[in-house]
């Protein structure tokens, strides 16, 4: 599915766009290579992908029905979805860490089996301890763990970019001003999902923090 986005005026989504039209120098991380960013740009309406759509956009399509046994239709909407020179990159960038603790899953009773099915095989190669019931738990941040697990499975060189903005001031919210305040959020969140402290995955998640300042 493609979700065209309108132009943003607060939160991640006004500094992503932002940020990928203006100073994509600030989403890179030292541990990934250049970006080639195929979303959200404004000559595509600002859209954002889920399901077979986000592979179409990186050249993926090939994968679109292994993903569909995978996942029920309805999976993430990506912020953010560039390429590298030898592989992609799934992004979800967040403002204040309220948007982090997300709602548990709000899939049907079918969806769900296959969705715990689905996080399942990603536990038991991870290494992880059941210590939470990843559909009730942190549940938007554990499900873009599997796709990345499921790409990456699938024979794709693909890597996950966190883009945590700093010193968001919207009145009522506020984002956190210290990257520290993220670095903490997500040991939390790793904790309750019972992630070990290094896994298979952890060479492909990458953090970036750029500060809203330099998007003024």
């Amino acid at each position: 599915m493609r979700s065209p986005q309108p132009e943003g005026t607060k939160g991640s989504l006004m500094w992503l766009q932002r940020a990928v039209e203006r100073r994509p120098d600030l989403l890179m991380p030292a541990t990934l290579g250049s970006i080639d960013w195929a979303s959200p740009l404004r000559a595509d309406d600002f859209a954002e992908y889920r399901d077979r759509s986000f592979l179409d956009v990186l050249g993926l399509g090939h994968l679109g029905a292994d993903l569909a046994a995978f996942w029920p239709r309805g999976g993430p909407q990506w912020d953010g979805l560039g390429r590298l020179e030898d592989g992609v990159v799934l992004v979800e960038a967040k403002a204040h860490v309220r948007e982090f603790m997300t709602d548990p899953s709000q899939a049907s009773d079918t969806s769900l089996k296959v969705i715990r099915a689905a996080f399942a095989g990603v536990q038991a190669d991870l290494g992880c301890n059941q210590r939470a019931e990843w559909t009730k738990v942190f549940y938007q941040y554990a499900n873009r763990l599997a796709h990345l697990w499921w790409l990456r499975q699938s024979g794709v060189n693909a890597h996950l970019l966190f883009v945590s903005f700093l010193g968001d001031e919207t009145p009522g919210i506020g984002g956190p001003a210290l990257r520290e305040t993220w670095d903490a959020a997500f040991r939390l969140a790793d904790y309750a999902l019972g992630l070990p402290s290094r896994h298979r995955l952890s060479p492909f998640l990458h953090h970036s923090h750029p500060h809203v300042r330099n998007l003024c």
